[in-house]
């Protein structure tokens, strides 16, 4: 039988309460360090008896503690994350990674030299319409997949840090690499600052492949309603991911086909894909 792992959770704020949450319900939860007493408070309610700190350090310099989970500010994450390697412990850090890519790399390597565990948390991989939606490309109930675009809006929460790509984008990112299974050959961001001089409120990113495959990501805190839409589009059929609706992935059975050299648009319809396992947040 395999031992649940110590896990020791360093931030329990707006997204650390569900990592905590979450940590309790496996029985891994050990420690919470939070400077914050509202944060410390949290954690108590959310798992009574675990034991909190004030100082992240104190999970860092714990023998009874395996892995590392980091929930603080995107400012933080390096530094966090470099030092709990360094402590010979596995670490999990929320989305982004690091605010340069150099750093993203350097923790990558620090993780390799000490043989430890760096994962990012990328939860969409694991939302049960993505999982479903690579079925359906993978066996090839799609076609072709050609392009993907995607749209996460809403109005907040604004950061103040990090900008709007670095918030939001590494969601669609991450999907989007999955479902292709390729990296990028090319990539572009444009964006605009409309409330910190300096950081993007709203970002649209460009990515082109050496397949020829192609993906957009509109990103914005500045929206009017809410928006978490990923559209597929297959050579034989298209795919829309929205996970704000109650049918979370939709399959529309619709093509181009070519008659006498002239596209016929080919509309038969769309299918409700139905979904196994809990859908989160």
């Amino acid at each position: 039988m395999i031992e649940t792992p110590r896990i020791a959770l360093l931030g329990c704020g707006h997204w650390g309460k569900n990592l905590a949450r979450n940590l309790h319900d496996l029985g891994a939860l050990a420690l919470v360090c939070d400077p914050a007493e509202a944060g410390r408070a949290a954690a108590t309610g959310i798992a009574p008896g675990v034991v909190t700190e004030s100082e992240f350090n104190v999970a860092l310099q714990s023998g009874d503690i395996d892995a590392v989970a980091i929930a603080t500010p995107a400012k933080t994450h390096f530094e966090l994350a470099a030092a709990v390697l360094n402590s010979g412990k596995d670490v999990f850090v929320e989305k982004p990674l690091a605010l340069q890519a150099n750093e993203g790399v350097e923790l990558s390597q620090l993780a390799g030299a000490r043989g430890r565990i760096l994962m990012v948390g990328h939860l969409l991989e694991y939302h049960p319409a993505v999982l479903r939606l690579r079925e359906l490309i993978d066996s090839g109930e799609l076609g072709d997949v050609n392009y993907i675009y995607s749209n996460r809006l809403n109005f907040g929460k604004v950061r103040t840090e990090e900008n709007a790509l670095w918030s939001f984008a590494p969601h669609d990112v991450a999907v989007i690499l999955r479902l292709f299974g390729e990296l990028p050959a090319e990539v572009t961001c444009t964006g605009g600052s409309y409330l910190t001089p300096g950081l993007a409120d709203v970002t649209v990113s460009s990515l082109g492949f050496k397949s020829g495959r192609r993906a957009h990501i509109f990103v914005s805190w500045l929206n009017p309603f809410k928006e978490q839409k990923l559209v597929v589009m297959g050579e034989r059929r298209m795919a829309v991911f929205n996970d704000v609706a109650e049918d979370k992935l939709v399959v529309h059975d619709q093509r181009v086909d070519f008659e006498d050299a002239m596209p016929v648009l080919q509309k038969n319809g769309h299918q409700s894909i139905s979904l196994s396992g809990d859908v989160y947040p």
